[in-house]
């Protein structure tokens, strides 16, 4: 059959376009898997950070102000038998209840609340005031008068573990005392060098070369006097914890640490306050 010029310019356009379709199926596939593979990255990178991060707990520091020496079995009573209990019912299985040892006009109860996550912290608020709602030993604390209120205020702080001792350790069941420390800084940028210097500088490592036994260290999220950190330690006694400062302060490793100019001026403030747990404290 013979073909005339048309024929073989319409051979030639099919043939170009069937090639460009091919070309253009072949782009796409290989897009898609690209897209496929970097999604599936993402996820994966996404996933691990999440994982990392899991580790860190929460903290919140709940401070009760009571109003007077009489109110405090009151506000015990409540916490023993109401509150913990309810934070116990969420997996929260250490709360720590303590009281100022060596400040008779600090009338304060200090509440320590690790949680897991922040969907935990969340459910706690409706699970506490969940148990207000029927139990009888909340009844005297929940209705009282507006004239004779059983504490000023509550505070309360949420804190992030820090990375260098991401899970909170409880001491032995035993006689012991508790410090409760806040650092405050001018600034966030001197709050973050300060938080770097636990972490990355070392100085937990030189807490535990010296005596200083760390229950928790936590870089405030929310709260008062921010930016701030606030950690706690434990001692068996007030001549151990004068002891293991004495030999932080003296050791090389924190003589070198704190000349270094980085993390120079990144505190302006600190709070100590000395404290025993309460009987019915878990930890």
């Amino acid at each position: 059959m013979h073909h005339g010029p048309l024929d073989t310019v319409g051979a030639v356009v099919f043939i170009i376009a069937f090639d460009l379709y091919f070309m253009k199926r072949r782009t796409f596939i290989g897009n898609t898997l690209a897209a496929s593979v970097i999604t599936g990255n993402s996820l994966s990178i996404g996933a691990e950070t999440t994982n990392k991060k899991a580790g860190r707990e929460y903290y919140e520091v709940r401070v009760y102000q009571i109003k007077s020496a009489e109110k405090q079995p009151l506000l015990d009573e409540y916490l023993q038998k109401v509150a913990i209990p309810a934070y116990n019912k969420l997996g929260i299985k250490m709360v720590g209840a303590f009281k100022a040892a060596n400040d008779p006009n600090n009338l304060a109860v200090y509440l320590l609340i690790p949680y897991q996550s922040l969907d935990q912290f969340l459910k706690a608020s409706t699970q506490v005031s969940g148990e207000l709602a029927y139990h009888a030993s909340a009844a005297t604390y929940a209705n009282v008068a507006m004239k004779d209120p059983v504490y000023d205020r509550i505070e309360s702080s949420l804190l992030l573990a820090f990375e260098g001792m991401p899970q909170m350790k409880v001491p032995a069941n035993k006689e012991r005392i508790f410090e409760l420390r806040i650092y405050e800084s001018h600034n966030e940028k001197a709050g973050k060098q300060k938080v770097k210097m636990f972490n990355a500088g070392g100085e937990i490592a030189i807490f535990l070369k010296t005596g200083l036994n760390p229950v928790f260290f936590g870089e405030s999220l929310t709260g008062t006097r921010l930016p701030n950190l606030t950690y706690m330690l434990t001692f068996d006694n007030t001549e151990a914890r004068q002891q293991a400062w004495s030999a932080f302060g003296k050791h090389p490793d924190w003589q070198k640490l704190s000349k270094e100019e980085e993390y120079k001026d990144t505190v302006s403030k600190i709070t100590s306050i000395i404290m025993a747990p309460t009987p019915y404290s878990q930890v």
